[in-house]
This record gives structure tokens, C-alpha cells and sequence, in this order.
């Protein structure tokens, strides 16, 4: 059997409880593909993209939904050896991808002093958003997994004093009838690692040419780092901690908050308070 074959049968078969039935889970209990999409897979070449996009691959091939598929690659800026090894790993995993050329590193990195992230993720997002319509695409389909929904929670109540989590699906505000969805929504951290393990499979991590031109950053001052240890360190005395955070987002008690925000507004609890 050709290896992105054997690949592709431990997601159904060796990872199907962690992985492949959580994927599906997601795709359905959020409708996230549905009949006659046209879904931009987004791969940046790390291991989450790389397995959404088999997972996406399998879908198609084994699942009940009509839908199309384009597997992209936009290259920001990386260097020649990362860039090949993206490409290996497409040609290994067998993706039929196509690649379009942008020079965000190097705006981002003559641009955005000390913190060049959420500049670069912006301008990400606009450039994907472009080759999607351009492709004739309905919906973007992102790799972000279960622990990067829990860390960017705690992220927004620790550091942004509000509550609010990464969602499943999302409008895009300025490119009408584009959605963006996150068929990983429910598949944890610690599976995909397994999985590229099991497969002997290596991947990029961050590489970013800020990264690659600033030899003072270190990742372990991150903020996100500093949550998924956090999480970690409570998994140890209660080892559903992650899971009670996520039910939580689906089981708020607005009699029970002081006020909530839709689209901008504020409402505070003290609006519909009754003396009793």
C-alpha cells in the first residue's frame, strides 16, 4: 500500500476515535459543509492544515455531502527550506494543491515593531479571503483545533476582560457570501501530534521571517504558551478542565452575568432587574 494511502486509513481506522469521528462530529453538529459548497482549504503548512485537508480529502471520498474542494498554499514569504519542505509533505500526503504568492513577511516585518502577529494574521485573512472569491469559493476552511478554541477563551477573559471563544463558522464581514469555518473545531491538540508521530510525519512550525530576523524572540514569553501551561498544570488535578471550559461557552446562565455585548451593544443585567 502507497504510504499517503496508509495515511489516510489511520485517520479512519488507528485515529478514528480521536480524530475522524470528532471531524465529522463538527462538520455535522455545526453544518459546516453542506451540499453544493465550494470549500477553500487553507493548508499553511503545519500539521493542523495538513490534516484538515485529508480529513476534507476523506470527506469527499466517504462522506454523504456533494461539495468541491481547492487545496491552497499561500506562501507569505518563506524561506526556500521551509517552503520545500511544505511541498514534500503535499506530494507525500498526496494534496493537490496550488500555491499564490504574497509578500506579507516583509511588510509585516518592516511594519509591526514587537508584536508583528496580529498585523500579519490580518493581512492573512484579506489575501485568503481574495483567492477564495477568486476561485469561486462559498467557504474557507481554517486547521484550528479544539485547545486553540479553550487558550483563545482564557486569552480574551485574562488579557481582553471579556468572554468570548473562536467559533465554529463565521460571515465574513467584508466579503459577502464568503463563510470561514473550523472543521477541527472538536479535535484536540494532543491527536493531531499523535498522529503526525505515528505517521513519521515532520512539519513547520512557526516560519515567520520576523521569527527568523529576531533572535531575541522566545516563544515561552508568548501569552498563548504561558495559557496551554496553565491548562496543562490544571488538566493534572481535574483531567476534563478543558472540556468544562468549552461546555461552559455553551451553557451560559444569563441570570447569572452581570452584562452581555451583541454587535456592539451593552446590555446590563441591571436593564430587565425587577424588585420582587
Amino acid at each position: 500500500m502507497e504510504e499517503y494511502k496508509e495515511i489516510e486509513r489511520s485517520i479512519i481506522k488507528k485515529y478514528r476515535k480521536e480524530i475522524w469521528s470528532r471531524f465529522v462530529k463538527a462538520v455535522s453538529e455545526y453544518k459546516l459543509i453542506e451540499d453544493n459548497d465550494k470549500v477553500m482549504v487553507c493548508i499553511s503548512g503545519g500539521k493542523d492544515s495538513f490534516l484538515l485537508a485529508k480529513c476534507i480529502q476523506e470527506l469527499k471520498r466517504h462522506g454523504k455531502v456533494n461539495f468541491e474542494a481547492e487545496y491552497v498554499i499561500m506562501n507569505p514569504g518563506y524561506n526556500e527550506a521551509n517552503m520545500n519542505l511544505i511541498m514534500d509533505n503535499a506530494r507525500r500526503l498526496n494534496v493537490p494543491v496550488q500555491v499564490f504568492e504574497s509578500d506579507i513577511f516583509e511588510i509585516v516585518n518592516n511594519l509591526a515593531e514587537g508584536n508583528p502577529c496580529y498585523l500579519c494574521a490580518r493581512m492573512r485573512r484579506g489575501h485568503l479571503y481574495n483567492k477564495a472569491k477568486e476561485l469561486g469559493c462559498n467557504k474557507i476552511a481554517l486547521g484550528h483545533h479544539f485547545d486553540d478554541v479553550i487558550e483563545t477563551t482564557l486569552l480574551s477573559m485574562f488579557y481582553g476582560s471579556e468572554i468570548k471563544t473562536m467559533m465554529p463558522k463565521l460571515h465574513s464581514d467584508n466579503y459577502k457570501g464568503l463563510e470561514l469555518i473550523r472543521p477541527l473545531y472538536l479535535v484536540k491538540e494532543k491527536a493531531i501530534k499523535t498522529w503526525a508521530k505515528g505517521n513519521n510525519l515532520n512539519f513547520i512550525n512557526c516560519a515567520c521571517k520576523f521569527t527568523e530576523d529576531n533572535k531575541i524572540h522566545d516563544a515561552g514569553t508568548s501569552k498563548r504558551l504561558e495559557i496551554k501551561n496553565l491548562i496543562d498544570d490544571l488538566r493534572k488535578t481535574n483531567p476534563d478542565i478543558d472540556y468544562n471550559i468549552f461546555k461552559a461557552l455553551d451553557n451560559i446562565n444569563l441570570n447569572c452575568v452581570l452584562g452581555t455585548k451583541k454587535d456592539g451593544v451593552y446590555k446590563s443585567f441591571l436593564d430587565e432587574y425587577e424588585e420582587k
